[in-house]
């Protein structure tokens, strides 16, 4: 049996457009006949009217009371089935006895005019004509059965209803070719959606109208964003694995040994788990940063306030202050889940080093955000700030610092096209500063 979805796209357009085609030759039908029959009436009425006219030049040249014309066995008559009633010095003669009765209320009207009369089944137009003849005023009568003209525009008209109706079938057929053609873009777009689901595919590339360019190229850019992010999640996975591969080997060495745990092995043993216990937080810390917003844009306030709650509850000896711009947007162009671990990883970074105090501030121009991020803490020597933000760079092996964490920020600003920068604060400690361009803005 034929299923037909009511909810897809190709069901709605076609019912719409095909809708559109039933009221628009309906409705040019229906005025195909009121138009026709207008057209018949004004026709008809105006050879009445030349038949009056005749009629009464035929009276002032016959010289008779009735004109040969109007007798009801005249060839003219004959012809064209006409019928009459006149009225001329109070006298009314008529064609048709049967009409005379029917039709004499009509000489009192007033002026020239074209009448629609029925009687039963006959449907019959009239003119009635004022004229004078010799001295005297008279009223011409002239009528014509309209019952057979009406039954010959009704044939006509429902000719013109069938011939409707094949074109009406042939536009709804030539209506579902444009639609499937139209939608074939969607189709194609759901083939390779599924075979990139597959695996089959890494990318969609399809020749696609404007209206779908949008599309096609956000999808590609969120495939691509969901790539760098697991590409960073692995590379994530391996540096924790390195990191606590060492202490975890240390500490199984230990414990697998025959020698006794003296007081001095027991304090080595215990930093070693210490740092893997940090290592550990740190991972949770950048997962709780980074937030379950990814591909939604940034809402400054409400996203930088909601990373300074929690960055005063990792660290409460620490006085975590926000101020942003009084022209500030609160809407940025920057994937939120990015702005996150951007933010996250200095004010982590800063929450680490800090002897009681961060800053956090925020500006936006026209084109770029800026995010300066101060604290109080012991600094970095200017020798050593070219080397902040390289890979696996840590100025102090004893206590996590600007190392990993730095390396994930920079790559992530420069796929925003930004930059960081580093300085001396005038807090004592250091300045970040974080500039995002917010033109032409793209993550893949």
């Amino acid at each position: 049996m034929f299923h037909v979805n009511k909810r897809s796209l190709q069901f709605r357009l076609l019912a719409w457009l095909g809708g559109v085609a039933l009221l628009v030759v309906g409705l040019t039908w229906l005025l195909h006949g009121v138009f026709l029959q207008n057209l018949a009436k004004d026709f008809l009425g105006e050879r009445l009217k030349r038949e009056a006219d005749h009629a009464v030049a035929q009276l002032e040249q016959d010289r008779l009371a009735v004109p040969t014309s109007l007798a009801s066995t005249s060839e003219a008559y004959q012809v064209f089935h006409h019928l009459y009633v006149l009225r001329l010095n109070g006298e009314i003669s008529a064609s048709d006895p049967v009409w005379q009765r029917q039709l004499a209320p009509l000489l009192n009207g007033k002026g020239d005019a074209l009448i629609e009369v029925t009687r039963g089944e006959r449907h019959l137009l009239v003119y009635r004509q004022h004229f004078e003849w010799q001295g005297a005023n008279g009223v011409l009568l002239i009528g014509e059965d309209f019952s057979q003209v009406e039954a010959g525009l009704a044939t006509l008209h429902w000719w013109v209803g069938g011939i409707a109706a094949g074109m009406l079938a042939v536009l709804v057929t030539l209506n579902m070719l444009a639609v499937n053609r139209g939608l074939r873009p969607l189709w194609q777009l759901r083939y390779q959606l599924e075979a990139l689901q597959a695996g089959d595919r890494q990318r969609l590339s399809l020749k696609a109208p404007d209206e779908l360019d949008a599309l096609v190229a956000q999808l590609n850019r969120f495939m691509d964003d969901i790539d760098l992010r697991l590409k960073r999640s692995r590379e994530s996975v391996a540096n924790l694995s390195h990191a606590l591969k060492t202490p975890l080997a240390a500490v199984t060495q230990v414990l697998s040994g025959n020698r006794p745990i003296d007081e001095n092995r027991r304090r080595k043993l215990l930093m070693r788990i210490e740092d893997i216990n940090a290592q550990l937080d740190a991972e949770l810390r950048r997962a709780r940063i980074a937030g379950p917003h990814a591909g939604r844009m940034t809402h400054l306030t409400r996203d930088s306030q909601r990373l300074m709650e929690m960055f005063r509850s990792l660290y409460s000896e620490q006085l975590f202050e926000l101020t942003q711009a009084i022209d500030a947007r609160d809407q940025v162009p920057i994937d939120a889940h990015d702005y996150a671990e951007i933010l996250g990883i200095v004010l982590d970074n800063a929450g680490k080093w800090a002897t009681s105090e961060i800053r956090c501030h925020i500006s936006t121009s026209s084109d770029a955000l800026t995010l300066t991020i101060d604290d109080d803490g012991p600094g970095v020597a200017e020798s050593d700030m070219v080397r902040l933000g390289e890979r696996g760079t840590r100025l102090d092996e004893h206590h996590p610092g600007y190392g990993l964490g730095l390396a994930i920020l920079s790559q992530l600003v420069a796929r925003y096209h930004g930059r960081c920068q580093f300085e001396h604060s005038p807090l004592g400690g250091l300045r970040v500063i974080t500039t995002l361009p917010m033109t032409g803005v793209t993550s893949a």
